[in-house]
């Protein structure tokens, strides 16, 4: 039976952006670290669900050679063993204590990685998308808002295994965190169109902070001073560098609270997050970080206690993936809504059109190759001419030969969550 949806807190977070830039960007790094990156590929802690699932009825085959990567962000405030978080972290954290928040996911993100090497894809699923829930034993089916999956699926296998007189121990509680990926897994699965998962990582909010402190100062960019005092967001206008606080209240930021004009969404949250995911991967390779032994075992340390992988995912594999990736062979991209609502029992959501999300997430993932350049010669002359040279030469000038015109830079400028957000640089956000 479908329990009551939980309180809804005060503050809503979002969990964390960093597992992307770190499975994608520190994976590279093993390649330097050596005998380092085989003991965090050994130690990571590992989860059997993928590999359970595989042998379910209902299991969606693997039809090719590409990748695809499920990114889950927990908002729990306690560590792997549920246990609370030293009360310098909830003060670094600006969230609340482990007595808030609960086991959504509220961070979710496809990576589609192709096997031939083309470009690849970032696909931020928004956490309020009202769908039918999957995954849970016993339950009918019943609609919420995705990141509720997990959740449902963990109080449901502790409540049975209590039931059951099982004791409510790290046993019994590992079991629950299991089941919720499972629950999570299965209805993104079928959310997306029956996508075939092939990995994936989970972080919670301690993981993010850890490892942001391994990894900053980060190099962000928005386009507007803006505040927020609900997530501790103050950034100023333009490029600046932040520590791991700032970080959380970067990829948390939903509201400006000193300008009522200065509207966000969660939507712009998930551009921040792709946004933070590529300012990392950016700053790493750039400033030589994965060059930089001491450096790079710190974030590789803060990785391996603080993310949850599945069984079968070897970070040394991935890194000889992901390596491109860092370079800015990625673009990200938000599925779309239809509107904002309310569900039957009062919560806000993301209405949606499962037809089109599922038609946007094949174009992304099975992207159309541009046509072959036209071969005659007046043609391929055009084609040639930018533009704004071709308008250069064809104005009148009072002497000579007309002036150059100049290369207009690639625009690293987003003023909303629509549109592909590219990788490659630090990209200047909301």
């Amino acid at each position: 039976m479908r329990r009551k949806s939980r309180r809804k807190s005060i503050i809503l977070i979002s969990a964390t952006a960093v597992a992307a830039a770190v499975a994608l960007a520190a994976a590279t790094a093993v390649t330097y670290v050596g005998a380092t990156a085989v003991a965090v590929n050994n130690n990571v802690h590992r989860s059997d669900v993928l590999k359970d699932m595989k042998t379910l009825p209902a299991a969606v085959p693997k039809l090719g050679q590409d990748t695809n990567i499920l990114i889950m962000g927990l908002d729990t405030r306690v560590d792997e063993k549920g246990k609370p978080l030293p009360p310098e972290m909830y003060d670094a954290l600006h969230a609340g204590d482990e007595n808030i928040g609960g086991y959504n996911s509220n961070v979710l993100m496809l990576i589609h990685i192709p096997a031939d090497g083309s470009k690849a894809a970032g696909i931020s699923i928004p956490r309020d998308d009202y769908v039918q829930v999957d995954g849970i034993p016993g339950s009918g089916p019943f609609k919420a808002k995705i990141k509720e999956a997990y959740g449902y699926g963990f109080a449901a296998e502790k409540t049975s295994l209590i039931n059951a007189g099982k004791p409510d121990d790290d046993t019994t509680y590992q079991a629950a965190r299991d089941a919720g990926r499972k629950a999570e897994i299965a209805t993104v699965t079928k959310f997306l169109g029956s996508v075939h998962i092939d990995h994936f990582l989970e972080v919670t909010m301690a993981a993010f902070y850890e490892t942001a402190q391994a990894i900053a100062p980060i190099t962000v960019c928005v386009n507007k001073a803006t505040q927020d005092t609900f997530s501790g967001a103050d950034f100023k206008a333009g490029m600046q560098q932040i520590n791991a606080k700032q970080a959380m209240a970067f990829v948390r930021q939903r509201r400006d609270t000193s300008d009522p004009t200065y509207l966000f969404s969660d939507l712009d949250r998930e551009r921040r997050q792709q946004a933070f995911i590529v300012s990392v991967s950016h700053q790493l390779k750039d400033a030589g970080t994965f060059t930089d032994i001491g450096k790079m075992q710190g974030v590789l340390d803060a990785v391996s206690k603080n993310i949850v992988v599945d069984s079968e995912l070897n970070l040394i594999q991935l890194a000889q993936q992901a390596t491109s990736l860092t370079g800015g062979n990625i673009s990200f991209s938000t599925l779309p809504i239809t509107g904002f609502g309310t569900s039957p029992d009062g919560a806000s959501i993301n209405t949606v059109d499962i037809n089109q999300v599922q038609a946007t997430v094949k174009e992304l993932l099975t992207p159309v190759p541009p046509a072959p350049a036209p071969t005659t010669t007046a043609t391929a002359t055009a084609a040639a001419t930018p533009p704004a040279a071709a308008a250069a030469s064809a104005a009148p000038t009072s002497g000579g030969a007309a002036p150059a015109a100049p290369s207009a830079p690639a625009s690293n400028v987003y003023a909303d969550s629509t549109g592909a957000l590219q990788g490659g640089a630090i990209p200047c956000v909301k």
